[in-house]
């Protein structure tokens, strides 16, 4: 007897299954008597895993629609050399069966069944993008319901071709896509659909990952464009994850300690430019950033020119600049003593227009100098002027650089000048650099 009680008052309840094929329409009665008791029968289902092979649909030209969605909830790894994004997926798929139903108050009011996901047809969605294979875990199951519709979720890590901008490192945001796609039905046969709203797969997504890794989420947009496969068009979902970098740990490890010691050879400066010191110190310096670089060339991206290595590359430059400023200074220093050079015209010119204004030819060797605050005095184990001057035979009176009446004296004072000049044209560098690097930092990070 279908859907009553038999005779002798035991519980006896049939389930009716229908196996609707092409052209053709099958009923499958199966028995669920002890469905209660010892739960259901494997074998009850059997008429339907047999025809795993078909897809569960009343007529061939009717196409199936699975409702995709799911829950980012790791990324383990942007390899920005490889170009790949490494993330860890729950994948939701859910679709109707018409070959499944039944009555629950017919069948110990059972309303949802968990099957292994192996007995049953499943749609073979997957992500265009994945370099992998499938590393889903086996043993999976699908819920049932009584209406036919079938829900199936499953883990799936996912390695993705992802297009890595990474010329703002470590403040780089990175764009990449999923796209859901099946691989042998065309749209005559599989559509595919939204199971959830893109904000829920976003805030769901986000609340999972944003304690995780060195990644963030910002946000995730959609699209449904078709796939032209020659005269074949399939479906397809693609989905665009906005991620941005933490940049914290590289803050801390690469920025704080670079800037440190430039700021350190910046400070430098402050020794007298002719001490026999300066140039040590700046060579110790110029030494312990090439060894930070080195320690820390694990932390920057192995491909490309990130924005920081230009960074790095300038910091390096200006210690380099500033070490060979330095050795050109104790050079002059060491020329003044002996025998200065004639300073060129030009030079001569520039150095009136910078310092402050005077008269071209001066008369005394210590006046004159108020531009840079500088006597003759500052340059280190120089002799005094008149001492130079009266070892010279005929330097009193001799003309240099078109100005009569120029001495000696006077020529060293205009190279000691020259040399401050550069000093102080290059600390004001440095500090230009370095507010320029602060405010470029705060932008990216605000931004």
């Amino acid at each position: 007897m279908e859907g009553g009680w038999p005779a002798g008052g035991g519980f006896l309840l049939y389930l009716t299954v229908n196996l609707l094929l092409p052209g053709k329409g099958d009923t499958f009665t199966i028995n669920c008597s002890g469905f209660d008791q010892h739960g259901v029968d494997p074998a009850a289902f059997q008429a339907v895993f047999d025809r795993k092979a078909f897809r569960p649909v009343v007529n061939d030209s009717i196409p199936t629609r699975v409702n995709i969605s799911f829950t980012l909830s790791a990324i383990l790894e942007v390899n920005a050399q490889l170009q790949l994004l490494t993330s860890f997926l729950w994948m939701n798929l859910m679709w109707d069966n018409a070959f499944i139903s039944w009555n629950p108050e017919e069948c110990a009011s059972i309303n949802k069944l968990t099957v292994s996901a192996e007995n049953l047809w499943l749609p073979d969605i997957f992500i265009v993008e994945s370099m992998d294979v499938d590393r889903a875990p086996p043993g999976l199951t699908v819920f049932v319901s009584s209406e036919g519709q079938m829900t199936y979720d499953r883990p799936v890590r996912v390695t993705s071709i992802c297009n890595l901008d990474i010329f703002y490192f470590p403040f780089d945001q990175q764009n990449c896509t999923f796209t859901f796609s099946s691989f042998l039905y065309t749209v005559d046969s599989m559509l595919l659909g939204m199971d959830k709203e893109v904000w829920e797969i976003t805030d769901t997504s986000r609340n999972l990952i944003q304690t995780q890794g060195e990644w963030e989420l910002l946000g995730i947009n959609k699209a449904t464009p078709k796939m032209l496969v020659g005269s074949n068009l399939y479906d397809q979902i693609m989905f665009y994850v906005a991620i941005r970098r933490r940049p914290s740990l590289y803050i801390i490890n690469l920025l704080v300690p670079s800037g440190f010691l430039v700021a350190i050879d910046a400070l430098s400066f402050y020794l007298p430019a002719e001490s026999e010191t300066r140039a040590p110190f700046k060579i110790t310096l110029l030494l312990g950033y090439n060894v930070f670089l080195l320690m820390m060339n694990d932390l920057l991206p192995a491909t490309g020119t990130p924005l920081i290595s230009v960074y790095f590359a300038l910091c390096l430059s200006l210690m380099v600049i500033s070490l060979l400023e330095t050795i050109f200074i104790i050079h002059l220093s060491h020329m003044a003593t002996t025998q200065p050079p004639p300073m060129p015209w030009w030079l001569h010119s520039l150095l009136l227009n910078c310092a402050s204004p005077r008269k071209c030819c001066t008369t005394a060797p210590g006046k004159g100098n108020k531009g840079f605050g500088l006597t003759l005095t500052h340059l280190h184990g120089m002799k005094k002027p008149v001492e130079l001057v009266e070892k010279v035979p005929g330097a009193r009176g001799t003309g240099l650089n078109g100005c009569p009446g120029s001495t000696r004296a006077q020529l060293v004072d205009l190279w000691v000048q020259f040399s401050h000049m550069m000093d102080t044209l290059l600390f004001r560098l440095y500090l230009l650099f370095t507010a320029t690097s602060i405010i470029t930092v705060i932008i990216l990070w605000n931004t």
